[in-house]
């Protein structure tokens, strides 16, 4: 709707209301009907058109119709008979309240001409209303202190009805301590009151239940009521009261920090802030109580606030008091009692109180090496300790000494040289539930006895050494170990010359145990040294071992053949004819060194002419064909002998041969042919021929005899060692046979009786000097000088043993030492 329109019909409605007031002035009749509230629809309440006295026939030509002053269509007029009924539900209250008089103004109204007539329809009052109270309860407060007859105002009912409808009368449920006085006031209120008829007691009664009813006076008659509730102040008459005068908590001291321990419950029968009450843990109290434990004010609630531990405290007694907070406050108290209940929650503790270190290794049985405390702070069997040690085998054990006291003690002889410290490991182990255990371990050292002496890894050291060795050569390194320690493996080395004096021929460094030869040996004067070589080691006492040494000079070829001849030149007669193969002579010759060295071939120079030859081993000088008159008469043989060693030496003989016939013999009986440029007769040559023979058998007589008590010496020595002596030597043709000849032998002229080139098989298995045998002579057996080194030592050579020359390797070959 626009502007325009909206001004139009606010001009149209001006314009009717100046017709009404028109016709109103008029002077049109007024009607008066009443009608009571809450009819039903259709009620009839005037017959309007017979009352203005209309014509029924000309209310619709004339447009009869009906407005009211009041929003609503409360009432409708039946245009055809002019009757007035009522159209909808009419409530006198909510049209008009309280008004003494209700009335709704209508207006009917006539067209043709225009009439207006004035209706009044006053709305009669019904009981439809009960007398209503603003709150469905009435909280009163009253102190327990109140004074007998105190008035208290009630709230009064309202209704909605007027006149005696609306008019309303109290009452109040029977009880012994209050009742009920009305004071009407002069605008006719009507207000109820209580009044107390006996003192209150808070604490027998706190509340009081009334029943307030409001009555009104119509027909039929409401009532409402309202619960009066009587709350009794109170008076802090009363002290707060603990539930239990005593608390008894058990409590496990591995409570976890928070845990509620107990629930502290007072009571005070009082109200209000008199009846609350806060907690809190009395004065004085154990320092150690704020600490451990908390109050919560309000509930009573008492927590674990640390960790407890049952050995530090196991009983705690704390005072409890609860205040109320009244304007006077009041006191009540109980006593709280925690026992703290032993958990197994301390390991064994172990202390070494006393720790000897080193033990000795000849410490006997029942040493004690270390003393150990045993406790544990538990109570019961949780605190009850037994140890064990480990591992087990150790030459140690675990004693209990008295209580909660342990000692390690030697079980076993100890030997540092097995086992230099042990690891002990000593567990502690209580009996609670879970069973908690403490290990501690600890090394102990064994300290060094002097109880081993010296040891060389074997008891014969063979040592072969080339003669013409230059002096102060090393020449070998003895070495003992002493399985102690310190000072007492500190090994010092010296020769024993108890049977022997050493110091010209050999020294040994004191440190290092090497040996040293202090001059150039010779195997003509000197085959084998053996010896002793002690070792001592630095302990207190001193202990010592030894070794026995054998130094085996080695042949060098360091001497020529030697002929032995009486002159430079020999001169042999030679009686024709001679056969073939007649041997004329024999070369003797000998060589200083031995073996290969010594083994002599003979040869005539390449220059010789004539029928002759030699030997190559026996020297032997023969003819080669028959010798008659008609050969030369004078022959001249040079014969060379040589050795066998590397490089070979070699020496001459020269000897004259002459021819004579038989009758030349016959007539010359006393002369002897030029023997190195002197005459001799013939008589005089044979017998210095006879001579020389006699000496040499006696010579080979006097070897025989050397010979024997040679080889008797040789069955000695083969009876100390595991094997026996093997002499070997080479013959012609380089093969090896069995021999069992004295390596001390001497070449003859003969060269029948033994080979000077014999060879030795040796085993690596050497005997000890013998502590018990014969005293056995070596040096002077062995020596070229054998009177000089006899007389000056001989003395000295005590219980000295023989030589076993038997070797595992039986390919090696060794000269054979042979004295002179």
């Amino acid at each position: 709707m626009d502007v325009w329109q909206q001004g139009f019909l606010k001009k149209r409605h001006l314009l009717q209301l100046i017709l009404l007031y028109t016709a109103w002035e008029m002077g049109t009749s007024q009607l008066y009907y009443s009608v009571l509230e809450e009819s039903q629809q259709g009620t009839f309440v005037g017959h309007v058109a017979q009352d203005l006295d209309l014509d029924t026939a000309e209310l619709v030509p004339r447009m009869f119709r009906m407005e009211s002053e009041v929003p609503g269509d409360y009432f409708e007029v039946n245009v055809q008979n002019g009757i007035l009924f009522v159209n909808s539900r009419i409530d006198r209250e909510e049209l008009c309240s309280k008004s003494p008089v209700c009335t709704i103004h209508l207006e009917v109204i006539l067209d043709k001409p225009l009439r207006m007539f004035h209706i009044e329809v006053e709305i009669k009052d019904i009981n439809d209303n009960p007398p209503v109270f603003s709150k469905n309860q009435l909280n009163i407060f009253i102190s327990e202190s109140t004074t007998y007859g105190s008035h208290f105002l009630l709230e009064s009912a309202s209704d909605a009805d007027i006149g005696k409808n609306g008019l309303i009368t109290y009452t109040i449920s029977p009880n012994e301590y209050f009742g009920l006085v009305i004071q009407n006031k002069q605008d006719k209120i009507i207000l109820p009151e209580l009044v107390l008829k006996k003192t209150l007691d808070r604490e027998y009664i706190s509340l009081h239940y009334l029943l307030l009813t409001a009555t009104d006076g119509g027909q039929p008659e409401f009532t409402e009521s309202i619960q009066i509730v009587i709350t009794v102040l109170d008076v802090n008459d009363n002290r707060p009261v603990f539930n239990q005068s005593v608390y008894e908590i058990r409590l496990p001291e591995n409570s976890a920090i928070g845990t509620l321990i107990a629930t502290l419950e007072a009571t005070d029968p009082d109200e209000g802030i008199n009846k609350d009450i806060i907690y809190s843990f009395k004065t004085p109290f154990p320092s150690n109580v704020l600490t451990t434990f908390e109050i919560d004010e309000n509930t009573g609630e008492v927590k674990l606030k640390t960790k407890l531990d049952f050995e530090d405290v196991n009983l705690y007694e704390i005072q409890v008091q609860a205040i109320d907070k009244g304007h006077a406050p009041m006191e009540g108290n109980c006593k709280l009692l925690i026992q703290v209940l032993d958990m197994n929650d301390n390991s064994p503790e172990m202390i070494l109180k006393s720790l000897s270190l080193p033990v000795l290794e000849d410490s006997p049985p029942g040493t004690v090496v270390a003393l150990i405390s045993i406790s544990d702070r538990d109570s019961g069997a949780n605190g009850q300790v037994s140890c064990s040690m480990r591992p087990l085998g150790l030459p140690f054990k675990l004693l209990s000494t008295f209580k909660n006291y342990y000692s390690v003690i030697v079980a076993e002889p100890l030997d540092r040289e097995k086992d230099t410290q042990y690891k002990l490991i000593v567990t502690a182990q209580d009996q609670g539930v879970p069973s908690l255990s403490t290990s501690s371990s600890f090394v102990v050292t064994i300290g060094d006895v002097n109880d081993n002496a010296p040891a060389f890894p074997q008891k014969l050291h063979t040592i072969f050494v080339k003669e013409n060795n230059p002096p102060g050569a090393h020449i070998f390194t003895v070495s003992a170990s002493d399985p102690d320690m310190a000072e007492n493996a500190q090994v010092s080395y010296w020769l024993d010359e108890t049977f022997w004096p050493l110091s010209s021929y050999i020294s040994v460094h004191s440190e290092s145990g090497k040996l040293y030869a202090l001059q150039s040996l010779d195997y003509e004067e000197l085959k084998l040294l053996e010896f002793q070589v002690k070792a001592k080691d630095a302990g207190l006492p001193a202990l010592s071992g030894n070794v026995t040494v054998q130094i085996f000079v080695v042949d060098e070829n360091d001497n020529a053949p030697s002929v032995i001849m009486l002159k430079e030149e020999v001169s042999i007669l030679l009686v024709v004819p001679v056969v073939a193969e007649y041997v004329v002579g024999k070369i003797r010759a000998l060589d200083a060194d031995s073996g290969f060295n010594a083994w002599l071939n003979y040869e005539l120079h390449e220059g010789t002419i004539g029928p002759w030859q030699v030997g190559l081993h026996s020297g032997e000088i023969s003819t080669t064909s028959s010798l008659d008159e008609a050969e030369s008469s004078s022959h001249i043989l040079l014969v060379l002998v040589k050795d066998h060693g590397e490089p070979a030496l070699s020496a001459t003989a020269t000897m004259n041969i002459s021819l004579v016939s038989g009758t030349q013999a016959v007539q010359t009986d006393a002369y002897i042919p030029k023997i190195g440029g002197n005459p001799k007769t013939l008589a005089e040559s044979i017998n210095t021929y006879l001579i020389i023979a006699i000496c040499s058998v006696s010579s080979l007589f006097l070897l025989a005899i050397s010979l024997y008590v040679a080889l008797n010496c040789q069955k000695d020595m083969v009876m100390y060692g595991p094997g026996t002596a093997t002499l070997v030597y080479a013959n012609d043709v380089g093969s090896w046979s069995y021999s069992k000849h004295r390596g001390c032998n001497l070449g003859n002229a003969s060269g029948e009786t033994g080979i000077k080139g014999d060879l030795m098989v040796f085993s690596p298995n050497f005997p000890v000097l013998a502590e018990n045998g014969k005293q056995q002579d070596l040096l002077c057996a062995m020596s070229t000088h054998k009177e000089r080194l006899c007389g000056i030592h001989k003395s000295n050579l005590k219980d000295l043993s023989l030589i076993r020359r038997e070797f595992q390797q039986p390919r090696s070959f060794i000269q054979l030492p042979t004295p002179l």
